[in-house]
Protein backbone atom coordinates (compact mmCIF):
# COMPACT_ATOMS: atom_id res chain seq x y z
CA UNK A 1 0.00 0.00 0.00
CA UNK A 2 1.32 3.53 -1.48
CA UNK A 3 2.18 6.26 1.15
CA UNK A 4 -0.24 9.15 0.67
CA UNK A 5 2.37 11.98 0.18
CA UNK A 6 1.38 14.91 2.90
CA UNK A 7 1.28 19.16 1.80
CA UNK A 8 0.87 18.12 -1.54
CA UNK A 9 -3.07 18.63 -2.14
CA UNK A 10 -2.30 22.04 0.13
CA UNK A 11 0.27 23.22 -2.15
CA UNK A 12 -1.95 22.85 -4.56
CA UNK A 13 -4.98 24.83 -3.55
CA UNK A 14 -2.25 27.76 -2.98
CA UNK A 15 -1.15 27.99 -6.19
CA UNK A 16 -4.83 28.06 -7.78
CA UNK A 17 -5.71 30.77 -5.20
CA UNK A 18 -2.42 33.06 -6.25
CA UNK A 19 -3.57 32.51 -9.76
CA UNK A 20 -7.01 33.63 -9.62
CA UNK A 21 -5.38 36.73 -7.74
CA UNK A 22 -3.03 37.70 -10.29
CA UNK A 23 -5.78 37.38 -13.06
CA UNK A 24 -8.41 39.70 -11.25
CA UNK A 25 -5.21 42.26 -10.62
CA UNK A 26 -4.60 41.90 -14.49
CA UNK A 27 -7.75 41.69 -15.89
CA UNK A 28 -8.46 45.63 -13.52
CA UNK A 29 -5.16 46.98 -14.41
CA UNK A 30 -5.96 46.47 -17.97
CA UNK A 31 -9.42 47.49 -17.80
CA UNK A 32 -8.77 51.16 -16.24
CA UNK A 33 -6.12 51.62 -18.21
CA UNK A 34 -8.52 51.24 -21.32
CA UNK A 35 -10.96 53.42 -19.51
CA UNK A 36 -8.35 56.31 -19.47
CA UNK A 37 -7.39 56.15 -23.21
CA UNK A 38 -9.23 58.54 -25.37
CA UNK A 39 -11.37 57.67 -28.33
CA UNK A 40 -9.32 58.02 -31.54
CA UNK A 41 -10.49 61.13 -33.28
CA UNK A 42 -12.42 59.79 -36.32
CA UNK A 43 -11.10 61.29 -40.05
CA UNK A 44 -13.90 63.13 -42.11
CA UNK A 45 -13.75 63.85 -45.66
CA UNK A 46 -13.52 67.44 -46.12
CA UNK A 47 -16.05 67.38 -49.37
CA UNK A 48 -18.55 65.52 -47.46
CA UNK A 49 -19.35 68.66 -44.74
CA UNK A 50 -20.44 72.36 -45.12
CA UNK A 51 -17.54 74.67 -43.81
CA UNK A 52 -18.66 78.32 -43.00
CA UNK A 53 -16.60 81.43 -41.59
CA UNK A 54 -17.63 83.72 -38.96
CA UNK A 55 -17.79 87.33 -39.66
CA UNK A 56 -18.70 90.92 -38.34
CA UNK A 57 -21.22 92.87 -40.14
CA UNK A 58 -24.50 94.08 -41.36
CA UNK A 59 -27.41 90.99 -41.35
CA UNK A 60 -30.20 90.85 -42.46
CA UNK A 61 -32.98 89.14 -40.63
CA UNK A 62 -34.79 87.23 -43.02
CA UNK A 63 -38.07 84.31 -42.01
CA UNK A 64 -39.05 82.05 -45.37
CA UNK A 65 -41.80 80.26 -46.12
CA UNK A 66 -43.69 78.24 -49.12
CA UNK A 67 -47.10 79.27 -50.46
CA UNK A 68 -49.07 80.24 -53.64
CA UNK A 69 -50.57 82.48 -55.82
CA UNK A 70 -53.86 83.38 -55.17
CA UNK A 71 -56.49 86.09 -56.64
CA UNK A 72 -56.99 88.70 -54.73
CA UNK A 73 -60.36 88.66 -55.09
CA UNK A 74 -62.35 85.46 -55.74
CA UNK A 75 -66.20 85.64 -57.06
CA UNK A 76 -68.56 82.41 -56.49
CA UNK A 77 -71.56 82.78 -57.94
CA UNK A 78 -74.20 80.87 -56.60
CA UNK A 79 -78.05 79.76 -57.68
CA UNK A 80 -80.61 82.58 -57.54
CA UNK A 81 -83.27 79.52 -57.87
CA UNK A 82 -83.78 75.88 -57.48
CA UNK A 83 -82.99 73.75 -60.43
CA UNK A 84 -81.30 70.85 -62.43
CA UNK A 85 -78.30 71.36 -64.05
CA UNK A 86 -78.99 70.69 -67.97
CA UNK A 87 -75.54 71.83 -69.43
CA UNK A 88 -72.18 73.25 -68.48
CA UNK A 89 -71.61 75.53 -71.17
CA UNK A 90 -67.93 77.41 -70.09
CA UNK A 91 -65.40 74.86 -68.65
CA UNK A 92 -63.16 76.02 -66.23
CA UNK A 93 -59.77 77.58 -67.37
CA UNK A 94 -62.07 79.95 -70.05
CA UNK A 95 -62.06 83.63 -70.27
CA UNK A 96 -65.41 84.70 -69.50
CA UNK A 97 -67.12 88.42 -69.64
CA UNK A 98 -70.06 89.23 -67.25
CA UNK A 99 -72.69 88.34 -69.90
CA UNK A 100 -71.39 85.26 -70.31
CA UNK A 101 -73.92 82.13 -69.66
CA UNK A 102 -72.24 79.19 -67.96
CA UNK A 103 -74.21 77.15 -66.80
CA UNK A 104 -78.14 76.49 -68.27
CA UNK A 105 -80.55 74.52 -65.64
CA UNK A 106 -84.11 74.24 -65.45
CA UNK A 107 -87.37 74.48 -63.28
CA UNK A 108 -91.03 73.84 -65.32
CA UNK A 109 -92.81 74.46 -61.80
CA UNK A 110 -90.39 77.92 -61.68
CA UNK A 111 -91.47 78.63 -65.41
CA UNK A 112 -95.14 77.97 -64.84
CA UNK A 113 -95.52 79.97 -61.94
CA UNK A 114 -93.51 82.83 -63.66
CA UNK A 115 -96.49 82.45 -66.58
CA UNK A 116 -99.57 82.13 -63.59
CA UNK A 117 -98.13 85.65 -62.19
CA UNK A 118 -97.90 87.48 -65.36
CA UNK A 119 -101.86 86.56 -66.30
CA UNK A 120 -102.92 87.54 -62.38
CA UNK A 121 -100.80 90.53 -62.90
CA UNK A 122 -103.32 91.69 -65.90
CA UNK A 123 -105.99 90.53 -64.60
CA UNK A 124 -104.85 93.47 -61.95
CA UNK A 125 -104.20 95.95 -64.09
CA UNK A 126 -107.69 94.99 -65.54
CA UNK A 127 -109.05 95.52 -62.54
CA UNK A 128 -107.62 98.80 -61.74
CA UNK A 129 -108.61 99.92 -64.79
CA UNK A 130 -112.50 99.32 -64.61
CA UNK A 131 -112.24 100.76 -61.06
CA UNK A 132 -111.22 103.86 -62.20
CA UNK A 133 -113.81 104.17 -64.87
CA UNK A 134 -116.50 103.18 -62.56
CA UNK A 135 -115.19 105.92 -60.11
CA UNK A 136 -115.03 108.43 -63.25
CA UNK A 137 -118.62 107.43 -63.88
CA UNK A 138 -119.92 107.67 -60.45
CA UNK A 139 -118.29 111.24 -60.04
CA UNK A 140 -119.87 112.06 -63.33
CA UNK A 141 -123.14 110.89 -62.34
CA UNK A 142 -122.55 113.05 -58.88
CA UNK A 143 -121.73 116.38 -61.21
CA UNK A 144 -124.86 116.19 -62.87
CA UNK A 145 -127.14 115.50 -60.30
CA UNK A 146 -125.52 118.97 -58.47
CA UNK A 147 -126.01 120.38 -61.88
CA UNK A 148 -129.52 119.59 -62.18
CA UNK A 149 -130.07 120.59 -58.34
CA UNK A 150 -128.43 124.16 -58.76
CA UNK A 151 -130.49 124.89 -61.78
CA UNK A 152 -133.30 123.98 -59.99
CA UNK A 153 -132.21 125.87 -57.40
CA UNK A 154 -131.53 129.11 -59.39
CA UNK A 155 -135.32 128.67 -61.02
CA UNK A 156 -136.80 128.69 -57.28
CA UNK A 157 -135.00 131.22 -55.72
CA UNK A 158 -135.93 133.35 -58.40
CA UNK A 159 -139.26 132.56 -58.67
CA UNK A 160 -139.65 133.19 -54.87
CA UNK A 161 -138.31 136.71 -55.44
CA UNK A 162 -140.87 137.66 -58.62
CA UNK A 163 -143.81 136.35 -55.53
CA UNK A 164 -142.44 138.77 -53.02
CA UNK A 165 -143.10 141.72 -55.42
CA UNK A 166 -145.72 140.88 -56.67
CA UNK A 167 -147.13 139.99 -53.20
CA UNK A 168 -146.13 143.11 -52.09
CA UNK A 169 -148.24 144.61 -54.95
CA UNK A 170 -151.22 142.30 -53.81
CA UNK A 171 -150.83 140.26 -57.21
CA UNK A 172 -150.43 136.80 -55.38
CA UNK A 173 -151.17 135.27 -52.17
CA UNK A 174 -149.57 134.77 -49.27
CA UNK A 175 -149.74 130.74 -49.49
CA UNK A 176 -147.90 130.73 -52.95
CA UNK A 177 -145.08 133.27 -52.16
CA UNK A 178 -144.84 131.02 -48.75
CA UNK A 179 -145.12 127.71 -51.24
CA UNK A 180 -141.84 129.06 -53.49
CA UNK A 181 -139.72 130.25 -50.55
CA UNK A 182 -140.29 126.90 -49.22
CA UNK A 183 -139.40 125.27 -52.20
CA UNK A 184 -136.03 127.26 -52.21
CA UNK A 185 -135.44 126.32 -48.81
CA UNK A 186 -135.35 122.84 -49.96
CA UNK A 187 -133.21 122.90 -52.94
CA UNK A 188 -130.44 125.08 -51.27
CA UNK A 189 -130.50 122.52 -48.72
CA UNK A 190 -130.35 119.82 -51.50
CA UNK A 191 -127.93 121.40 -52.90
CA UNK A 192 -125.39 121.64 -50.41
CA UNK A 193 -126.07 117.86 -49.40
CA UNK A 194 -124.80 117.28 -53.67
CA UNK A 195 -121.69 119.40 -52.99
CA UNK A 196 -120.92 117.53 -49.96
CA UNK A 197 -121.60 113.88 -51.51
CA UNK A 198 -119.57 115.60 -54.70
CA UNK A 199 -116.77 116.04 -52.59
CA UNK A 200 -116.44 113.02 -50.86
CA UNK A 201 -116.55 111.38 -53.94
CA UNK A 202 -113.48 112.96 -54.80
CA UNK A 203 -111.96 112.50 -52.20
CA UNK A 204 -112.63 108.82 -51.63
CA UNK A 205 -111.69 108.21 -54.85
CA UNK A 206 -107.94 108.28 -54.55
CA UNK A 207 -107.71 105.98 -51.74
CA UNK A 208 -109.28 103.35 -53.76
CA UNK A 209 -107.34 103.73 -56.47
CA UNK A 210 -104.38 103.83 -54.12
CA UNK A 211 -105.55 100.66 -52.50
CA UNK A 212 -105.79 99.01 -56.27
CA UNK A 213 -102.68 100.24 -57.64
CA UNK A 214 -100.72 98.87 -54.31
CA UNK A 215 -102.41 95.47 -55.06
CA UNK A 216 -101.28 95.55 -58.99
CA UNK A 217 -97.63 96.88 -58.03
CA UNK A 218 -97.56 93.60 -55.76
CA UNK A 219 -98.71 91.38 -58.33
CA UNK A 220 -95.94 93.27 -60.52
CA UNK A 221 -93.07 92.67 -58.08
CA UNK A 222 -94.08 88.95 -57.74
CA UNK A 223 -94.33 88.83 -61.71
CA UNK A 224 -90.71 90.84 -62.53
CA UNK A 225 -89.47 88.30 -59.17
CA UNK A 226 -90.47 85.28 -60.89
CA UNK A 227 -89.14 86.36 -63.75
CA UNK A 228 -86.05 87.14 -62.32
CA UNK A 229 -85.83 83.65 -61.43
CA UNK A 230 -86.65 82.27 -64.72
CA UNK A 231 -83.66 84.22 -66.22
CA UNK A 232 -81.63 83.13 -63.53
CA UNK A 233 -81.77 79.60 -64.86
CA UNK A 234 -79.07 80.55 -67.29
CA UNK A 235 -76.31 81.29 -64.79
CA UNK A 236 -73.97 84.23 -65.75
CA UNK A 237 -70.32 84.62 -65.19
CA UNK A 238 -71.25 88.05 -63.32
CA UNK A 239 -67.68 89.59 -63.72
CA UNK A 240 -64.66 89.57 -66.11
CA UNK A 241 -62.04 87.27 -65.42
CA UNK A 242 -61.42 83.18 -65.59
CA UNK A 243 -63.04 80.49 -64.76
CA UNK A 244 -61.94 79.41 -62.05
CA UNK A 245 -63.92 76.17 -60.71
CA UNK A 246 -67.06 74.18 -61.19
CA UNK A 247 -68.61 73.24 -58.37
CA UNK A 248 -71.26 70.96 -60.10
CA UNK A 249 -71.97 68.87 -62.91
CA UNK A 250 -74.88 67.88 -65.77
CA UNK A 251 -78.15 66.61 -63.77
CA UNK A 252 -77.02 68.11 -60.91
CA UNK A 253 -79.93 69.06 -58.55
CA UNK A 254 -78.75 73.05 -56.96
CA UNK A 255 -80.61 74.19 -54.40
CA UNK A 256 -80.99 78.24 -53.47
CA UNK A 257 -78.08 79.69 -52.75
CA UNK A 258 -75.69 76.66 -53.69
CA UNK A 259 -72.11 77.85 -55.18
CA UNK A 260 -71.95 76.50 -58.79
CA UNK A 261 -68.91 78.36 -60.08
CA UNK A 262 -65.76 80.50 -59.42
CA UNK A 263 -64.20 83.64 -61.62
CA UNK A 264 -60.94 85.25 -60.40
CA UNK A 265 -59.08 88.18 -62.14
CA UNK A 266 -55.65 86.27 -62.80
CA UNK A 267 -53.74 89.40 -63.16
CA UNK A 268 -54.42 90.24 -59.75
CA UNK A 269 -52.79 88.09 -57.43
CA UNK A 270 -51.44 87.69 -54.16
CA UNK A 271 -49.16 85.41 -52.69
CA UNK A 272 -49.99 83.55 -49.21
CA UNK A 273 -47.06 81.75 -47.55
CA UNK A 274 -47.13 79.59 -44.40
CA UNK A 275 -44.60 80.58 -41.66
CA UNK A 276 -43.35 78.47 -38.62
CA UNK A 277 -44.83 79.53 -36.11
CA UNK A 278 -42.01 79.90 -34.00
CA UNK A 279 -40.46 82.68 -36.19
CA UNK A 280 -44.47 84.39 -37.18
CA UNK A 281 -44.34 86.26 -33.99
CA UNK A 282 -42.25 88.55 -35.70
CA UNK A 283 -43.79 89.16 -38.84
CA UNK A 284 -45.32 92.33 -39.04
CA UNK A 285 -47.63 94.27 -41.41
CA UNK A 286 -45.93 96.34 -44.06
CA UNK A 287 -42.43 94.53 -43.60
CA UNK A 288 -40.86 94.05 -46.92
CA UNK A 289 -40.93 91.18 -48.81
CA UNK A 290 -39.97 88.88 -52.24
CA UNK A 291 -41.65 86.10 -53.51
CA UNK A 292 -39.82 83.59 -55.84
CA UNK A 293 -42.11 82.34 -58.32
CA UNK A 294 -38.81 80.14 -60.12
CA UNK A 295 -39.77 82.05 -62.88
CA UNK A 296 -38.58 85.77 -61.74
CA UNK A 297 -38.29 87.42 -58.21
CA UNK A 298 -41.25 90.07 -57.23
CA UNK A 299 -40.96 92.73 -54.52
CA UNK A 300 -43.85 92.69 -52.05
CA UNK A 301 -44.87 93.71 -48.68
CA UNK A 302 -46.74 92.28 -45.86
CA UNK A 303 -50.58 93.31 -45.92
CA UNK A 304 -52.12 90.36 -43.23
CA UNK A 305 -50.61 88.06 -41.20
CA UNK A 306 -53.75 85.11 -39.83
CA UNK A 307 -54.24 85.35 -36.08
CA UNK A 308 -54.85 81.74 -36.35
CA UNK A 309 -51.76 78.62 -36.46
CA UNK A 310 -52.92 75.45 -38.72
CA UNK A 311 -50.29 72.96 -38.30
CA UNK A 312 -47.56 74.53 -36.66
CA UNK A 313 -47.60 77.51 -39.26
CA UNK A 314 -49.19 80.91 -39.92
CA UNK A 315 -50.56 82.18 -43.18
CA UNK A 316 -49.26 85.54 -44.15
CA UNK A 317 -50.85 87.12 -47.28
CA UNK A 318 -47.89 89.19 -49.70
CA UNK A 319 -49.20 92.55 -51.64
CA UNK A 320 -47.07 92.28 -55.25
CA UNK A 321 -46.00 95.33 -56.69
CA UNK A 322 -45.08 95.49 -60.36
CA UNK A 323 -45.67 93.23 -62.88
CA UNK A 324 -45.31 89.21 -62.30
CA UNK A 325 -43.34 87.19 -63.70
CA UNK A 326 -44.37 85.27 -67.21
CA UNK A 327 -45.92 81.94 -66.21
CA UNK A 328 -47.13 83.60 -63.04
CA UNK A 329 -50.73 81.74 -62.37
CA UNK A 330 -53.68 80.98 -59.55
CA UNK A 331 -52.25 78.14 -57.10
CA UNK A 332 -48.91 78.45 -58.37
CA UNK A 333 -45.90 77.21 -56.13
CA UNK A 334 -43.82 80.22 -55.07
CA UNK A 335 -41.31 80.63 -51.96
CA UNK A 336 -41.14 83.83 -50.09
CA UNK A 337 -38.93 85.89 -47.89
CA UNK A 338 -40.07 88.43 -45.17
CA UNK A 339 -37.26 91.23 -44.02
CA UNK A 340 -37.93 91.08 -40.42
CA UNK A 341 -34.82 93.71 -39.67
CA UNK A 342 -31.50 94.92 -40.46
CA UNK A 343 -28.92 94.41 -37.89
CA UNK A 344 -25.71 96.79 -38.70
CA UNK A 345 -23.25 95.73 -37.17
CA UNK A 346 -23.20 91.97 -35.40
CA UNK A 347 -21.12 88.51 -35.32
CA UNK A 348 -22.66 85.88 -36.96
CA UNK A 349 -21.98 82.50 -39.14
CA UNK A 350 -24.21 80.53 -42.17
CA UNK A 351 -26.89 78.83 -39.74
CA UNK A 352 -25.93 75.12 -38.93
CA UNK A 353 -28.28 71.89 -39.35
CA UNK A 354 -28.88 71.93 -35.80
CA UNK A 355 -29.03 75.60 -34.51
CA UNK A 356 -31.59 77.14 -32.85
CA UNK A 357 -32.43 80.72 -31.68
CA UNK A 358 -30.96 81.99 -28.43
CA UNK A 359 -29.63 78.63 -27.58
CA UNK A 360 -26.22 77.07 -26.55
CA UNK A 361 -25.09 74.45 -29.43
CA UNK A 362 -22.04 72.57 -29.64
CA UNK A 363 -20.20 73.10 -32.97
CA UNK A 364 -17.07 71.18 -34.51
CA UNK A 365 -14.74 74.82 -34.55
CA UNK A 366 -11.28 74.10 -36.76
CA UNK A 367 -8.22 74.83 -34.50
CA UNK A 368 -6.22 77.33 -36.42
CA UNK A 369 -4.16 76.35 -39.46
CA UNK A 370 -4.82 72.83 -38.53
CA UNK A 371 -6.86 70.08 -39.97
CA UNK A 372 -8.75 69.12 -36.46
CA UNK A 373 -11.83 70.27 -35.67
CA UNK A 374 -12.88 70.58 -31.50
CA UNK A 375 -16.21 70.19 -30.17
CA UNK A 376 -17.13 73.87 -29.22
CA UNK A 377 -19.79 75.26 -27.15
CA UNK A 378 -21.79 78.47 -29.00
CA UNK A 379 -24.32 80.45 -28.04
CA UNK A 380 -26.09 81.94 -30.97
CA UNK A 381 -28.64 84.56 -30.74
CA UNK A 382 -31.23 85.80 -33.46
CA UNK A 383 -31.65 83.71 -36.74
CA UNK A 384 -32.23 84.16 -39.98
CA UNK A 385 -33.30 82.23 -43.16
CA UNK A 386 -29.45 80.88 -43.49
CA UNK A 387 -27.54 82.58 -41.11
CA UNK A 388 -27.35 82.89 -37.08
CA UNK A 389 -25.92 85.69 -34.86
CA UNK A 390 -23.15 84.36 -32.57
CA UNK A 391 -23.32 85.61 -28.74
CA UNK A 392 -20.53 83.95 -27.13
CA UNK A 393 -17.83 81.54 -28.03
CA UNK A 394 -16.62 82.44 -31.30
CA UNK A 395 -14.55 84.75 -33.09
CA UNK A 396 -14.01 86.41 -36.16
CA UNK A 397 -12.62 84.32 -38.69
CA UNK A 398 -12.96 81.08 -36.98
CA UNK A 399 -14.23 78.19 -38.96
CA UNK A 400 -16.83 75.65 -37.37
CA UNK A 401 -19.13 72.71 -39.35
CA UNK A 402 -22.38 73.49 -40.21
CA UNK A 403 -23.41 70.07 -41.11
CA UNK A 404 -24.84 67.54 -39.26
CA UNK A 405 -22.50 66.30 -36.50
CA UNK A 406 -24.80 63.85 -34.12
CA UNK A 407 -22.39 60.91 -35.96
CA UNK A 408 -19.93 61.89 -33.82
CA UNK A 409 -21.78 63.32 -30.75
CA UNK A 410 -18.97 60.53 -28.33
CA UNK A 411 -15.97 62.78 -29.82
CA UNK A 412 -14.62 65.64 -29.31
CA UNK A 413 -12.23 66.11 -31.99
CA UNK A 414 -12.40 65.08 -35.36
CA UNK A 415 -9.61 65.16 -38.20
CA UNK A 416 -10.58 66.75 -41.46
CA UNK A 417 -8.97 66.31 -44.80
Amino acid sequence: MDKQREGISARKRRNRLLYVAVSIVVVSGVTYAVSRLENAAPRVDLNTVWVDTVRRGPMVREVRGIGKLVPREVRWIPANTIGRVERIVVLPGSAVEPDDIIVEMSNSVLVQDAENAVWQLKGREADLINLKVQLEGNLLQLMSGLAQIEAAYKQAQLEAEINEELYADGLVADLTLKLSRVRAEELETRLDIERRRLSFQEGAMEPQIAAMEADVEQFRAQANLLKKQVASLHVRAGASGVLQRMSVEEGQQITLGESIFQVVDPSDLKAVIRVPETQARDVQIGQSATVDTRNGVVVGEVTRVDPNVENGTVAVDIHLDGELPRGSRPNLTVEGRIELENLADVLFVGRPAFGRESATVAVFRFEPGGDEAVRTSVLFGRMSVSEIEVVEGLQPGDRIILSDTSNWDDYERLVVN
